[in-house]
């Protein structure tokens, strides 16, 4: 029994092969085998099936296709047939030099920048529709890194026992840091909340002193002060701390992260070294207000993200909104900051919970009197150094980047999940892949930047799109992009990039709809005066100048437009008899908008649908009847 259904599927493999290099003597024994989907069946060309007329169109198939310029390519054949595979076109006489068929390359230009822990600095990629390349990009943390510490406190007055604590904090945490860090600096900043009610008692007598339920004589509430610069010199910033006074407000959030993106943004202020770590320590034991919380006082126009430091102080507390979660994010990134959230008390679950919205970021709890501080922010230091992971910045339309982390354990991790436990002489490596999808509206060079999280060196990658055909004049020959059977048998040529027509040159004007609507509406390419509409796997594009389509305008209980017009330029156009904005209304609905004097709307609105839509502000009423300003409302009432 199995010896003859060894002998059965022996010619079935055998003939598979065969189907690989043409027709052979046991072609048909494998026809027993076609119930087996998928068995001697060939790879779609869909170069060639697509029929593509032009060399661009025939690039923006895939990597595959390739397109022949030559003029006298096939000559003779009824079918041109110049979009092909690479293999196919040769083998049909087109000589390599006229085969349009552009490269992907990655290269590293020889006068890149140079980085320490980030290599390579800049990277070139050529790429083409459908086209993917990849690259490896390679992180080493040093040791011993340069540090500065910025601690942002939250001086309501419930923090007052742990701001007391901060007087010995800079000396011990110096003697600390100076194991792992070879230059070491310190600033400081303070925060409330916004000074407008009801964050804060706007009383005159605790406008000024909102802690005269603590017995206590605070200074004024502050959205964010900057007091002391990164410095090194511990006894400024301990001098800075012991005069600082606690302050007050009303209600329990605080405003941290108004001050957060300020204390991020406000670089020269801050002092933040370029060849530094930084972080950002944000003392509290409350949580923070968020985007929209502002409302409360009537502040709404949205934080610009912007520094707006005067003297210190950031002054637009009051006029702008409190900055989303996203928007800090991107700031803290863009600016290199890591962030430690040193919290006391039951908040600090609130902080944990944000952790993954905040790339670079840990959450530590303060014990009684911040007596673990110092602990705490070499803890949280080392845990964020010992982390690599990174982010694609400045993305481009119509490109997908797909970053996979390899870990000096030999794991493999996402971009953004990247490595932990990362010692100082180890090196992270991250494959970073880049496939094109299409070319979208403009072409030419781009950049994108890979970004390692809390590191200050970045990777540029220059993207080079490879959208349109050389399409160069030789000395010998003409180079042929569009098939000279295209627009009625005309011959169209492509010489020095311009395609024209062998009789005439015909204008872009002539692609258009109408003059101040885009070339072949926008869904299109203008080839020799006419319009080629672009295939989509949304639904069909034709028409003249490509205005019409099956997918863009509104549905009606499933059909476009209702079934009763056709869809130009994204807007129904509606067969005799029908309107509204998706053809879903009869025309003879138009009889219940007539008045009593035979009026449609009373000649001050438009009948859709059935019903009146005053077009006259001043009137209103089922007809728009009703309009007791218009000028001629007396003679409309007047008796006989």
């Amino acid at each position: 029994m199995w010896i003859p259904l060894l002998a059965f599927l022996t010619a079935g493999i055998v003939s598979l092969q065969k189907c690989q290099r043409g027709p052979g003597p046991m072609l048909r024994a494998a026809s027993v085998l076609a119930a087996v989907p998928g068995l001697c069946q060939r790879p779609e060309n869909r170069c060639a099936t697509s029929n593509a007329l032009t060399c661009t169109v025939c690039l923006a198939l895939g990597p595959e296709c390739g397109w022949c310029s030559q003029e006298d390519f096939m000559s003779g054949a009824t079918q041109k047939g110049r979009c092909d595979m690479i293999f196919n076109l040769i083998k049909k006489g087109c000589q390599s030099e006229f085969i349009e068929n552009p490269t992907i390359r990655v290269t590293i230009p020889s006068d890149h920048k140079e980085n320490t822990q980030v290599t390579p600095g800049e990277v070139s990629i050529q790429l083409r529709p459908g086209g993917k390349a990849s690259f490896m990009l390679k992180v080493h943390p040093l040791e011993k890194y340069p540090v500065d510490l910025y601690y942002l406190v939250d001086v309501s007055a419930s923090m007052h026992d742990n701001i007391e604590k901060l007087n010995s904090v800079g000396f011990d945490l110096s003697k600390k840091m100076a194991n792992i860090s070879v230059d070491f600096r310190l600033g400081f900043g303070s925060y409330v909340d916004k000074t407008a009610s009801p964050y804060i008692s706007i009383h005159p007598e605790r406008i000024h002193n909102q802690c005269r339920d603590y017995n206590l004589d605070c200074m004024p509430p502050h959205g964010y002060i900057h007091v002391l610069s990164l410095t090194d010199n511990i006894a400024e910033f301990k001098n800075a701390v012991n005069k600082q006074k606690i302050s007050g407000n009303i209600d329990t959030p605080e405003g941290g992260f108004d001050a957060m993106l300020q204390a991020a943004v406000c670089q020269s202020h801050i002092g933040w070294r370029k060849e530094a770590k930084r972080l950002l320590l944000v003392m509290t034991d409350q949580t923070s207000h968020l985007a929209l919380d502002s409302k409360l006082a009537g502040i709404v126009i949205p934080n610009d993200g912007n520094c707006h430091l005067k003297d210190n102080v950031y002054i637009k507390a009051t006029s702008m909104e409190h900055p989303s979660l996203g928007q800090l994010s991107e700031k803290l990134i863009d600016n290199n900051i890591n962030v430690i959230f040193a919290v006391q008390g039951n908040q600090f679950h609130w902080y944990k919970d944000l952790l993954p919205l905040l790339p670079g970021t840990v959450a530590r709890q303060i014990e009684s009197q911040a007596a673990n501080l110092n602990d705490l922010v070499v803890e949280a230091y080392q845990k964020l150094i010992s982390e690599v992971k990174i982010q694609v910045d400045n993305q481009i339309q119509d490109l997908h980047f797909n970053v996979t982390a390899i870990c000096p354990d030999g794991s493999r991790k996402t971009g953004m999940e990247g490595c932990k436990n990362v010692a100082y002489n180890e090196e992270v490596l991250f494959n970073v892949s880049v496939a094109m999808k299409g070319c979208g509206t403009t072409g030419g060079r781009k950049y994108v930047i890979i970004r390692p999280i809390g590191f200050n060196e970045t990777t540029i990658i220059n993207i080079y799109k490879n959208c349109a055909c050389q399409c160069e004049d030789s000395a010998r020959h003409k180079r042929i992009c569009v098939d000279e059977t295209f627009l009625d048998g005309e011959s169209i040529h492509c010489e020095d990039t311009n395609c024209s027509s062998s009789e005439d040159t015909f204008p872009s004007e002539r692609c258009k709809l109408h003059p101040d609507q885009p070339i072949c509406s926008g869904q299109g390419d203008c080839i020799g005066g006419r319009c080629l509409c672009h295939k989509t796997k949304l639904g069909k594009v034709y028409g003249k100048y490509c205005e019409m389509d099956d997918f863009s305008c509104p549905y009606y209980h499933g059909n476009l437009c209702a079934g009763n017009g056709e869809c130009e330029v994204g807007k129904c156009k509606c067969f005799h008899g029908w309107e509204g904005d998706r053809c879903q209304c009869s025309s003879l609905t138009a009889e219940h908008c007539i008045n009593s004097k035979g009026q449609i709307c009373s000649g001050r609105g438009a009948c859709i649908c059935g019903k009146c839509e005053c077009t006259d502000p001043r009137s209103f009423g089922r007809f728009c009847e009703y309009c007791p300003t218009c000028n001629n409302a007396c003679d409309e009432n007047r008796s006989p």
